[in-house]
């Protein structure tokens, strides 16, 4: 076969990132000669030129080298088809609590699409999922996979469904292990920061291959540790960027507003600041000084992570077959923080109760004024005691904390030979993720903790029991009064210790699989050969994740999480799929060439689903490839989406997508509201499916020069998700999802306060009873209650079933050029990646109303990298350039008081808006040869420029897009044995 002018180009030019193979391999293919066939992502079929045919981005063991990369999600984070949007996630987003990203774990997403809807291979073979789901969406942690091992990556931005089957909705992203490596190579890379804190890092792997037993061996190994990051390191992020988006919940508590006597002057009840206030006091919109709390202080920019893999890779001749085994093993562990648990009543409503005492910590004259200040109220303990006392409004002062441990493993072995004129290979697939995780800090009982609060706490932890004189243990001591206002006391901290518990979660996934692929000629066509692949695959998923008792919300419970502000979900669910797919290269003419393929995957929980697709490419001349593609995808629900039983989480509606909503629940405004939900599996829930385009050309003048332009378009429908807006919007006229106080067992929606239904209609109706109005029952509510906000009273835990709850369109341009120029003394390299989004449409949730994410908060419209590097014999040196484009920032979702701040800031434009700036950083990369070794330094954000303020995100910054390390080395050093 021999191969183009414009093919060699592109194949050896910087395939989208960088050089994807050295220029000297060149007259080997230019002469024709006998090649080992190769298949690359993208197709079945060996050995067809498919490089300039679709717009595959191949990441070389070169490009990993020279990036200075020590985790893959470090390697990923430079694509720019992988930027953008709040798809790609890493521990920087990771936390202690469900609604948090799974710890010391991370994700690569194609076209902000989520990374549910990208594939992730290793081989051209599946992986099995992180057994944590972000959110239910189920994921491939990429931080399992050994970076030392990869030889290369090819990543095709488009739907790949027809080759690959599920998942493939955004593309694929192939990592391809080393093979054939003789002797050793060690590598060491430490990095850190140029602040005066201490973010650093440290790589080691090595490597060593040599011939064993008639075959070919090579093992390796990965070490990784790195410290972690906090908000308070950085002047940029100590402190929050509006002083208005405070907490009432502070460590150092307040006292309630219903428990005081101070109002304003329209008789409104006051909060009352905790008068042993760490941090200056803060003004509230309602006029009150209060001691606030600021997320930053809590805030983990980066958990601390170490990791270790091991693995090995072997092929042998068996007579006329080929035997290919490789393995790879992965540990990982990890501590990630959320902020301290809020307090609430063991009903989860606001101002929890306290002694009446509690205030005697104070000296004689604020005690004696808070005894004026302070309403105080019998109330009625867990022992049925009618005790004094007054309520409080604060969090714990210990931010939750989780240590969790990770091990994975993926065995694959495969035969391979050739039939005839065919070539077959099949495969046994074996992969498994496990995790356990443990809270180790900040997680309390609930009831425990309200037994402290009133002296009924035994020493063992159990609860006393009152006989209506005296408070019993029947196995340990009584202990004192917990005293919420005193910090630093040994004798009321212990207290606090015993109401600490550790709740766990064990998690397991596990694919199962087996194929068996044939490629070869299948029939002569116009002086020519029609190419194909057929094939099948059986593959058994399943998954577990186990929480303890104590992190489960039951109805026997009332739906309550035995601990304040940790909740995880049973969720147990396995399926079989089996597929088979067909391939066909057919060339129309000389200079036309046609992909056809489709696959038809079968599942035994939803049924079955056929994606075919359709793809030309033209060669006027040989400068010039012109190519398109047509395919459908689409992805299975998860096994977490079907299977979760009862996830506690935290759900939004958007009043800003739904009027009637907004004025029912939001006081008219367009806010973004957060409650406790309860998610639950749907068992019924259809695919999503997709429908992507693919335009483009690639142009090469000469063999140092290429250009390529790719149009792209993603039509993706029946997203999964829950949809609480759109719950609320059906609740206005259906009564059976409304529900004073917990909704019932086995039923689903909204969960109002209890004492809604004391107020009815004009009619008499209850908003329990179909036909009520529910505006009218706003009125009487209100006229009842005389609550704070004008708004329905939504209790907590409504229950949320999964459905198929929208659609969303992206389309974009992606464009890359590549240019060599070469001297006597060494070769000067230029490329350009770009990807600009021309729309990114969604419909809004509870809403038929499509809105435009291009643009906006997390979706720059324009994304890009630029480098320039020299190589010279042995050493090179190069800049590379990483740019994120302005968007919007996210102050819809800001609270009235925040915005009224922004504008006394002059941040605001005219029509109340304002934009992220734009983001440019630079890398410098610097490295030499010896003759067995070489040394790299790598600089990162080499003009030390702080992230774009974001006023939109409680950290002052987007951590998607942007980060707040500042100025970061590294040192590379490896050795060839």
């Amino acid at each position: 076969m021999k191969f183009s002018k414009l093919t060699m180009a592109l194949a050896f030019s910087f395939s989208g990132y960088a050089l994807a193979q050295q220029a000297s391999n060149l007259p080997t293919l230019q002469d024709g000669s006998d090649l080992e066939k190769i298949q690359v992502t993208g197709t079945h079929i060996k050995g067809v030129d498919m490089e300039g045919a679709q717009p595959l981005t191949i990441i070389s063991a070169e490009d990993i080298r020279k990036s200075g990369a020590t985790t893959v999600f470090e390697l990923m984070s430079t694509l720019t088809q992988t930027r953008g949007g709040e798809g790609s996630f890493s521990t920087s987003q990771s936390g202690a609590t469900s609604t948090s990203t799974p710890a010391g774990q991370a994700a690569a997403s194609l076209r902000g699409l989520g990374p549910s809807a990208t594939l992730t291979l290793i081989n051209g073979r599946r992986i099995a999922a992180s057994s944590f789901a972000s959110g239910t969406q189920n994921f491939v942690d990429i931080n399992s996979i050994p970076l030392a091992a990869i030889e290369r990556i090819e990543v095709l931005a488009t739907g790949a469904s027809a080759t690959y089957g599920a998942d493939a909705v955004a593309g694929v992203i192939n990592y391809i292990l080393k093979k054939d490596f003789q002797g050793a190579e060690f590598n060491a890379v430490y990095g850190n920061s140029t602040a005066s804190t201490d973010e650093g890092s440290l790589n080691l792997n090595i490597i060593w291959g040599d011939k064993l037993a008639g075959g070919d061996l090579m093992l390796f190994m990965d070490y990784y540790d790195r410290k972690d990051f906090r908000a308070t390191d950085r002047q940029s992020t100590r402190m929050p960027v509006l002083q208005s988006s405070y907490s009432y919940l502070s460590k150092t508590p307040n006292i309630y507003y219903n428990s005081s006597n101070v109002t304003d002057a329209d008789g409104n009840y006051l909060e009352i600041a905790n008068p042993n206030c760490a941090t200056p006091l803060v003004k509230t919109e309602f006029g009150e000084d209060i001691c606030a709390y600021y997320g930053n202080e809590d805030d983990w920019l980066e958990t601390p992570l170490e990791s270790l893999s091991a693995g090995f890779t072997y092929q042998k001749s068996l007579g006329g077959l080929d035997w290919k085994t490789d393995f790879f093993y992965t540990r990982t562990k990890s501590t990630s923080y959320s902020s301290p648990s809020p307090i609430n009543r063991i009903d989860d409503s606001e101002g929890p109760f306290t002694e009446e005492t509690a205030i005697d910590i104070f000296p004689d004259a604020i005690r004696n004024q808070l005894m004026d200040d302070i309403y105080f109220q019998r109330f009625d303990t867990q022992a049925g005691r009618e005790i004094w006392g007054f309520m409080f409004d604060g969090r714990f002062a210990t931010p939750r904390t989780v240590e969790i441990e990770s091990n994975a493993f993926r065995l694959v072995t495969s035969l391979s030979g050739t039939l005839g004129r065919w070539d077959w290979e099949s495969a046994l697939t074996l992969s498994e993720s496990e995790s356990d995780q443990v809270a180790v800090a900040g997680v309390y009982n609930r009831y425990e903790y309200h037994a402290a609060l009133a002296g009924e706490l035994c020493s063992d932890g159990s609860l006393a029991s009152y006989d209506g004189e005296n408070l019993n243990c029947n196995s340990g001591d009584l202990l004192g009064l917990y005293n919420p206002f005193l910090s630093g006391d040994a004798s009321n901290d212990s207290i606090l210790a015993t109401a600490q518990e550790q709740p766990t979660r064990k998690g397991e996934s596990r694919v199962y699989g087996w194929d068996l692929r044939f490629s070869g000629d299948l029939v002569e066509f116009n002086d020519d050969m029609i190419r194909s692949a057929f094939g099948v695959e059986v593959r058994q998923e399943e998954i577990t994740d186990v929480p303890s008792q104590n992190a489960r919300a039951r109805f026997d419970n009332g739906y309550l999480v035995d601990v304040f502000g940790f909740g995880s979900s049973l969720s147990e669910a396995k399926r079989t799929q089996w597929g088979a797919f067909a391939e066909l290269h057919i060339p129309l003419t000389e200079q036309l060439e046609m992909q056809l393929a489709g696959r038809y995957d079968h599942y035994d929980d939803f049924g079955g689903d056929l994606n075919p697709k359709v793809a030309l490419t033209y060669r006027p001349g040989e400068d010039w490839v012109l190519r398109a593609s047509w395919a459908t995808s689409f992805r299975a629900p998860s096994l977490t989406q079907a299977g979760v039983k009862l996830r506690t989480t935290r759900a939004s509606f958007d009043c800003s997508a739904n009027q009637a909503v907004a004025d029912l629940y939001c006081e008219g405004f367009g806010d973004l509201r957060g409650h406790n939900v309860l998610e639950l599996g749907n068992p019924k829930l259809q695919a999503e499916e997709s429908e992507s385009l693919s335009l483009g050309f690639g142009y090469s003048p000469t063999r140092n020069t290429s250009l390529t332009l790719d149009y792209w378009r993603f039509d993706h429908e029946k997203l999964v998700d829950t949809d609480m807006t759109g719950v609320l919007n059906r609740a206005i006229t259906d009564a059976s999802l409304r529900h004073c106080g917990l909704v019932p067992e086995g039923q689903m929606g909204i969960s109002y306060d209890p004492q809604m239904c004391d107020v009815t209609d004009s009619q008499g109706l209850t908003i329990e009873q179909q036909g009520a109005n529910l505006s009218e029952i706003l009125d009487a509510w209100v006229d009842y209650a005389d609550p704070r906000y004008a708004e329905l009273e939504l209790y907590r835990d409504h229950v949320l079933l999964l459905e198929n709850t929208g659609t969303q369109t992206v389309s974009g341009l992606d464009l890359t050029f590549d240019h060599r120029l070469e001297f006597a003394s060494g070769a000067l390299s230029f490329s350009l990646d770009a990807t600009h989004y021309i729309s990114y449409e969604r419909n809004k949730p509870g809403s038929d109303d499509i809105e435009e994410l291009a643009g906006t908060w997390r979706y720059p419209k324009n994304i890009a990298t630029a480098r320039v590097f020299w190589d010279q014999d042995n050493w090179y040196a190069g800049l590379t350039a990483y740019y994120t484009g302005a968007y919007e920032d996210d102050i819809e979702r800001l609270r009235g008081r925040e915005l009224d701040e922004l504008d006394a800031l002059g941040e605001l434009d005219a029509d109340g808006k304002r934009d992220v700036s734009a983001w440019t950083t630079v890398r410098a990369t610097l490295g030499y040869e010896f003759d067995n070794a070489s040394i790299s330094l790598s600089v990162d954000n080499l003009f030390d420029r702080e992230p774009p303020k974001a006023y939109g995100s409680a950290r002052g910054f987007d951590s998607i897009n942007h980060n707040a390390y500042g100025t970061l080395y590294k040192v590379s050093l490896a050795y060839r044995f």
